[in-house]
């Protein structure tokens, strides 16, 4: 299959309209504006339906009715958005209704800047709305790997009847790469006999809601979530392990950040330090068991992040104590060089703080 180089918020389209996505419900906000462009322009074609809501809170609200007739269902915004989506994201996980949500996330707190940052991992990886959920948060590194997971997402979140995030930064959206269009590893998917799409007289009427007001019912309901969180957390960790033998200080990033740690582990290498890494391709789960991996040469770990710290708190759980945990991060939009993570992990050989 021939490559073909794009943007990566139209790929990132190109990838749900593959993947079989046909509705499309968003609101315009930098960085991610591309995509519900494209999907605006392409989802006519193909019989889909394209609706620029009057806000967020409308636009993931048309998610859930949508969603809830068994259709394949996206919407897309940037952290202040995806915020302002945060109570419809748990109504969705609580009705069990599978979408996916892309963020393509800028700097903070408020309503920040427009250039790239990770600042959204706390907001993507422990829920924002209120309750006890969970769901899936794939972190691409790459175009390629954005289309990927864009277009298993969609068989996650139905495999799961589950939201499904994609997150990248605001680099990961408006960068150009060559992509090609794979076909999927195949799931073997459940019949949507939940769906609301009229009964014709066969069935009871399905109910979908997120209402319970009989607490025993309530908790039976969480514990049956909670159930299928379990399973997400055994089945869908996703991460890979970079130059890692005999490392002396193993970094974790994810997405772009990633990339930057890559170019600084081959340089440190060439010096004679022995660098590695860990990248989380699913921010939640986290890939606690990667961590079981580290060579006994490790000293130190370094969580490097385009934010103040906070995916460092899982790195900290993942490390149960077995080495010093250090971290190096840039905020508000400005990017880590590989030069400047290169002189941390000299600090940290040394012995400096």
């Amino acid at each position: 299959m021939d490559k073909v180089l794009m943007k990566g918020n139209e790929a990132i389209g190109a990838a749900a309209i593959k993947a079989g996505c046909k509705y499309f419900f968003g609101y315009p906000i930098t960085p991610q504006n591309e995509l519900p462009e494209f999907m605006s322009r392409e989802l006519p074609k193909i019989d889909g339906v394209f609706v620029q809501a009057e806000s967020e809170v409308a636009a993931i609200n048309m998610i859930y009715g949508a969603a809830g007739t068994g259709a394949r269902v996206m919407t897309s915004s940037s952290s202040p958005g995806v915020a302002l989506k945060q109570e419809g994201i748990s109504y969705i996980a609580g009705a069990e209704l599978p979408c996916v949500i892309v963020n393509i996330s800028r700097g903070g707190p408020g309503l920040g800047g427009i250039q790239p940052s990770q600042a959204d991992y706390f907001q993507s990886t422990r829920g924002g709305g209120n309750g006890d959920y969970r769901h899936l948060v794939y972190a691409p590194a790459s175009l390629q790997e954005a289309v990927d997971l864009t277009i298993e997402a969609f068989d996650v979140a139905d495999y799961y009847r589950n939201p499904v995030i994609v997150i990248g930064d605001g680099m990961i959206g408006q960068m150009m790469e060559p992509v090609e269009f794979k076909e999927p590893k195949k799931r073997e998917l459940p019949n949507k006999d939940w769906a609301t799409t009229g009964t014709k007289g066969e069935r009871r009427p399905n109910i979908i809601n997120s209402l319970a007001l009989d607490p025993a019912e309530l908790e039976k309901h969480n514990i049956k979530l909670d159930k299928k969180y379990k399973e997400i957390e055994k089945n869908e960790v996703r991460y890979e392990m970079y130059k890692m033998d005999k490392a002396e200080v193993v970094m974790v990033a994810y997405g772009t950040t990633a990339r930057i740690v890559k170019n600084a582990i081959d340089a440190l290498r060439e010096e004679g330090i022995n660098a590695g890494l860990i990248r989380p391709i699913t921010l939640w789960p986290f890939p606690n068991k990667a961590f079981n991996e580290i060579p006994d040469t490790a000293k130190a770990l370094l969580s490097v992040e385009m934010s103040m710290g906070q995916m460092i708190d899982d790195v900290k759980i993942a490390n149960e104590g077995r080495l010093p945990v250090h971290f190096y991060g840039r905020a508000g939009g400005m990017i880590p060089t590989p030069e400047a993570i290169m002189d941390k992990v000299k600090e940290i050989i040394g012995g400096g703080k």
